[in-house]
């Protein structure tokens, strides 16, 4: 593998290991809530967590654009810091974040409920405060689960595409990853380069979706 092609494997690791620190608490906390408590407007907060699995790429990138950019509400204010977001690394890493987020939710979710509630019950009974109660009964009891969802969540952050290109483009050596870099290599007829590429993504995706299949399988 030439300079190149290592240099966009290692920004993709990179950026998507970034994204899945960025996804993996909130995450957490949410797929927590979801699973031990029932309010108002649930079921819109669990419709609007699943609709980047549903909705196309390219859709949820023109919404990041538009909220991201100089002249979007969130764009505006971390312009006016000196922050700029869209076309840089930044984007990728909050593209990659976004399109993972559901599939850390929902597998952290899974793990959360398959945990005795009687415990934290109990827990909180003898006296302990709601966040000791889940640093030290529900996180540890759930933990085979939530890595499952980072390992996943991480695997779909490698392969993101449409939401990536919309608001970080494909700039060599700044922006583009290896999702990107296929779509332009086989445009450009450089085949062995882009095959080389699908090969170290297959690679990749094969054996985060193997890891966290495997830890899904011992959190049950």
């Amino acid at each position: 593998m030439n300079a190149e092609l290592l240099q966009i494997s290692l920004f993709t690791v990179a950026t998507a290991l970034a994204a899945t620190a960025l996804m993996l608490p909130p995450g957490v906390a949410l797929a927590w809530t979801l699973a031990r408590h029932r309010f108002p407007g649930r079921a819109l907060v669990e419709t609007i967590i699943s609709l980047p699995l549903v909705v196309p790429p390219v859709a949820t990138g023109l919404l990041l654009l538009y909220l991201l950019g100089r002249r979007g509400p969130i764009g505006a204010a971390l312009a006016s810091t000196g922050v700029d977001v869209i076309f840089t690394w930044r984007a990728v890493v909050i593209a990659m974040a976004i399109m993972g987020f559901p599939l850390v939710v929902r597998t952290a979710r899974a793990a959360f409920e398959q945990v005795d509630a009687r415990f934290e019950q109990v827990a909180a009974t003898l006296g302990a405060r709601p966040m000791r109660v889940f640093f030290s009964i529900s996180l540890p009891l759930a933990i085979r689960g939530v890595i499952a969802g980072a390992v996943l969540g991480f695997a779909r952050a490698l392969g993101e595409f449409g939401a990536t290109i919309m608001i970080a483009g494909n700039i060599p050596g700044r922006t583009r990853t290896l999702a990107t870099a296929i779509y332009s290599y086989t445009e450009t007829g450089r085949d062995a380069q882009a095959a080389a590429l699908a090969a170290v993504s297959i690679g990749l995706a094969f054996l985060a979706v193997a890891v966290s299949n495997r830890l899904a399988g011992a959190a049950r």
